[in-house]
Formats: structure tokens, sequence, C-alpha cells
């Protein structure tokens, strides 16, 4: 008897839903639905002048750079500093084109929301095939509105953003066994960061999994998987081993401490505990297993997401641990995709009752979630009071010339970064700049602020500064030549 006779019966594939007006109109509702909202809630950031941190300034200065043709040159990181020497995103080469036909920094919150509402929009049109229409729409909803997502996009811009869509046609590719679409659209998320391509490596073997499971014994679907696990392992190898400290200034892959393989391959116990201790890692594992109806166990995709929750888990960076900033943004395109794959294996079995109303759980604990977090500002008539001091702050951006050189906290470094040559306060080796902005109420400061900014950028730089514009705490200097 042949080897494959003696395989466990794949599970049926699912028929595709008719192609009614419903299901055709499904996948672009939820993404415009999704789209307007997030969109919403950038514009209301942006008018707030809200600064969570100096990211969407580098990310823009990135964008410019790339624009202008100069490469990946960040100032903002230091003087001259290669940014493909802090993280290896190359895919944010895409970013030129679309910052030279709309220089601003919130071009590229509007491309993360667009990027969002595509992966948003994708989801809903493999879970409306698979499941029908009302479910596939459940489904695509709690994914639009998770935590993952809602917390990305208030931290502003981050490469992450282009693996959401990659990562939902990959995954909804494998569940419906197109093993080499899948493949096509998991391999490019190598590189949107490091460490994503480990992730790519597991997708791989995953698909190896199902194909030698379903694939009828065919090779070429298995070889396809494997091929994939190599390219996602060598690149992340080579991006940390390789790129990262060639292009880095200290010659060194900047966040090699926050990851200690080593100790915890000495203490694998300890390790173990670590994955859940303290409180604030079992609260991410354990909100996780909710949107994802814990059904999301029942498939094998959701090994996708381990690469990532062990490397948050194992760090000892606490600001990886939690379910805030954009470190879960990766987790949903795989915890949703993966609850879908559940359902389809489980609509038939014991728990098929469960399964049924797994999508309407989802969106539920997607629903319950939101009070507190940032699409709940949408409800609250305080998120839309005008910032005090706009006026001002739009003066003092105003004030910098075009193309000038200026020195600045984080409050309006990204609104200054379209029209200047942005430096960031911190850096030390940075040219004398022609202007220095300094924020005397910013967080930057931890309260202790200068007074006397002039004299501060004095003593920085080593140059003479005047002021120009001091106005409610915002304090404009220009270098005197």
């Amino acid at each position: 008897m042949p080897a494959t006779a003696l395989r466990r019966p794949a599970d049926p594939v699912p028929p595709p839903a008719a192609p009614g007006w419903r299901a055709r109109l499904a996948p672009p509702g939820v993404a415009a639905l999704v789209l307007v909202l997030y969109v919403w809630w950038s514009l209301l950031q942006w008018h707030r002048w809200e600064v969570p941190s100096w990211d969407l300034g580098i990310f823009t200065q990135l964008a410019k750079s790339y624009a202008a043709g100069e490469g990946p040159v960040v100032h903002i990181k230091g003087h001259g500093a290669d940014l493909l020497g802090d993280h290896f995103h190359p895919i944010l080469v895409l970013l030129g084109p679309l910052y030279a036909l709309f220089p601003s920094a919130l071009t590229l919150l509007v491309l993360q929301d667009v990027l969002v509402a595509v992966s948003a929009g994708a989801l809903t049109r493999f879970a409306v095939r698979a499941l029908g229409t009302a479910p596939g729409v459940l489904l695509g909803l709690a994914y639009g509105l998770s935590f993952g997502l809602q917390a990305a996009v208030a931290v502003q811009f981050h490469e992450v953003a282009f693996a959401l869509p990659l990562l939902v046609l990959a995954l909804g590719s494998l569940v419906e066994r197109r093993w080499a679409a899948a493949a096509l659209w998991a391999a490019p998320v190598a590189f949107v960061k490091e460490d994503l391509g480990v992730t790519v490596a597991a997708l791989g073997l995953v698909l190896v999994w199902r194909a030698h499971r379903e694939a009828g014994g065919e090779r070429g679907p298995v070889l396809l998987g494997l091929g994939l696990a190599a390219w996602g392992a060598a690149w992340s190898a080579l991006a940390v081993a390789v790129v990262l400290p060639a292009l880095s200034t200290d010659g060194r892959f900047a966040y090699a401490d926050r990851l200690d393989l080593a100790a915890a391959a000495a203490d694998p116990l300890g390790a173990l505990v670590s994955l859940v201790v303290p409180g604030q890692k079992a609260l991410t594992w354990l909100t996780l297993l909710a949107v994802g109806v814990v059904l999301v166990l029942r498939s094998p995709l959701a090994l996708v997401a381990l690469p990532t929750l062990l490397w948050r888990m194992l760090s000892p960076n606490h600001g990886y641990w939690g379910t805030g900033w954009h470190y879960s943004a990766v987790l949903m395109p795989i915890v949703f995709v993966a609850l879908l794959d559940a359902v389809l294996r489980l609509r038939h079995g014991r728990l098929r009752r469960l399964a049924r109303a797994a999508p309407a759980l989802a969106l539920a604990v997607a629903l319950l979630l939101v009070p507190g977090r940032p699409l709940a500002d949408l409800a609250d008539p305080a998120a839309y009071r005008p910032d005090p001091r706009a006026d001002v702050k739009a003066g003092v951006v105003a004030a910098v010339p075009e193309e000038a050189s200026v020195a600045t906290d984080l409050t309006l470094m990204h609104y200054l970064v379209p029209r200047a040559q942005v430096y960031w306060l911190g850096s030390e080796g940075d040219p004398a700049p022609e202007y220095v902005v300094v924020d005397q109420l910013g967080a930057t400061w931890g309260g202790n602020p200068p007074e006397d900014v002039a004299a501060y950028a004095r003593e920085r730089y080593g140059a003479g500064y005047a002021v120009v514009r001091d106005e409610k705490h915002l304090v404009l200097v220009r270098r005197q030549d």
C-alpha cells in the first residue's frame, strides 16, 4: 500500500461563496469602513499636534531622502546616519515616490491607514469565500478593529504596516491551498524588518506540513515551503549578522542586547517561565487568545506568530511585553487567518456550534476591547478640543525657512521635516544647526527644560544664537554667523 494512502484525509476545501452582489461588495465595504475610521483617527491626532515618539519624524525623513535620491540617510538618528544600519527595512524604498508626490508626514499616516484597510478587505474576501457573506464580514470587522491595529495606528507610522496585507494574502492563500501564491506573498515580508524573516521561515514550515498532509503526495509544494523557510531564515541571519553591523555607526547590531538567546538556552526552565511572567506578558497572551476566540489554537497557522511572541517575551525590554505600541500589529493577520482556518476545520465536528459562532464572538471581543483604546476617542468630545498652542506651533514651523537646518525636540519634529533639515537635540556630534526649537513644556525634557534656550544652544553647539520667537513656552533661536 502506498504511503500516501495512510495519511489522514485532508479537510475538505470549502466551496466558494456564491458570487452574489453582497459577497462582491463585502470586502471593499469592510475596507472602506476601516479606512474611514483610521484616517479619521489619524487626522484627529494630526490636528491635535500629538507626537508619541520620534519614529514618524525618522520615517518621514527617510521618505524624504529616498524621494531626493539620497538613500536611507536620516540625520535625526545622527548626522549622516544610514537608517538601514538601525533596522533592516529595504521595502521602505517604496515611500520615496509617494512622498515626492505628497511631501508631508501625514502622507505616511494615511499610507499606514490604507495598508491596514487593504489587509482588512483581503481578510474579508478570504472569509466570505470560505464562510459566506455575513460571517466573513463579521470576521473582517473583528480584524479591522483589533487591538493590535489600533495601537499601531495610534503610535503613528512604522515599517510593519507593509507586512499586514502581505501576511493576510500569504496566510489566506495557504488556507485555500494555493501554495505558490502563499509563498510569493510571504517572500517580501522578509524585507519589512529583520525579525520578520524568521516569521517567513515559520510560515514556510507550516506550508511544508500542510502541503505534505494535503497536497496528495506532490513534492512541488513541499519543496516550495522548504525554499520559503530557507529564504526567510537566510535574510534574517544576513540582516542581523552582516547588513546591520556593516551600515551602523558603531559596527554592530544596535538591538543585540534586546534578546539573549544564550541565557535562554542555559536556563530553559527559567526562559519558559519568563514567557508569561510578569503579568503584563500573561495579559498579552490572554488578549491574543481572546481575540482568537481560543479556537485559534486549533490551527497550525497560529505557529507563525511564535517567532514574534518569543523574541518579545524573552527580551528584558518591558516595552515589548504589553499590548500597546505597534509590536502586536503583525500578529493580527496571523491570529485572524488562523481563526478562519480553525473555523473551517471545526465546523463539521463536535465544536461546530462554537465554530459557527466564532466570527460573531471575535467581533464581540474586538468591540469589548475598544473602550480605553484609540478608536474610542472618535466618540469622545474632549478629543476634538483644539490644541491651545496650535497657532503658536504652526507659527514656529513657518518661521523656519525652507531647507534650513534645525535641531528640535519631539514636539514639532515631524512637522518640520518636510521643510527643513532636521536634527534631534539629543544626538552628539551634529553640526551647529541654523535654528534650534525647544518646547519647554514638552515631554522630552522630563520637567527640566532649558530656561535660556539661546545659552543652551550656544553651549551645546559652540556657536552664538539669538531668540527669534518665544511664545507659550515654545522658543525658536537662530544662529548668529
